[in-house]
């Protein structure tokens, strides 16, 4: 078996491991977002105290993020530094192919609206008891935010395969001496 059969096998295998996680740490992540909010609710009356509960949030979505762009980019380099023969593996460049589906039936690696409901579920945090409007400016703004970096992070994800694609065909001509082909 040559190295590069013990690479390509080595390469899939975290593919398959990091999605595997992935679908793993989002229920490990509710839960403890689920416990740390529910404590904050019966045991605090600060309203910044909701920042525990939203840093668990962002926590686990950075996880899942960086999970997901990290096989995304393994994809791709084995899309262009394997199957760039007619008898080399196919699945990368199929499953690229196979595009987003069913209208509004695409899948969502990053979980977003399953962070974004809970990150809207955690405001409850903040308004228990009901706060001054200062005390609650900072937590709201900051899950606001929050908001805002899953949605950027989604938007950023939809463009992630075509670039790296691109990027890597470029880093395989430069590497090959050659113009690359699209």
């Amino acid at each position: 078996m040559s190295s590069k059969d013990d690479e390509f096998r080595a390469l899939r295998e975290t593919i398959a491991v990091r999605g595997t996680v992935r679908m793993a740490l989002l229920p490990a992540v509710l839960l403890g977002w689920a416990f740390v909010a529910g404590g904050l609710v019966v045991f605090s009356e600060w309203p910044i105290a909701a920042l525990f509960s939203l840093g668990v949030l962002v926590g686990g979505f950075e996880s899942v993020h960086a999970l997901h762009v990290g096989v995304e980019r393994i994809g791709r380099y084995l899309q262009v530094y394997y199957e760039s023969s007619p008898s080399g593996p196919r699945w990368e460049s199929t499953a690229m192919r196979l595009g987003p589906g069913l209208p509004g039936g695409a899948v969502d690696p990053l979980f977003t609206l399953v962070f974004v409901a809970a990150t809207m579920t955690n405001l409850v945090v903040v308004f228990i008891p009901p706060p001054a409007v200062a005390a609650a400016a900072v937590p709201v703004t900051l899950h606001a935010a929050f908001i805002v970096r899953v949605i950027r992070a989604r938007a950023a994800a939809a463009r992630q395969r075509a670039r790296d694609l691109e990027t890597f065909t470029a880093i395989r001509a430069s590497d090959e001496g050659t113009a690359p082909t699209n």
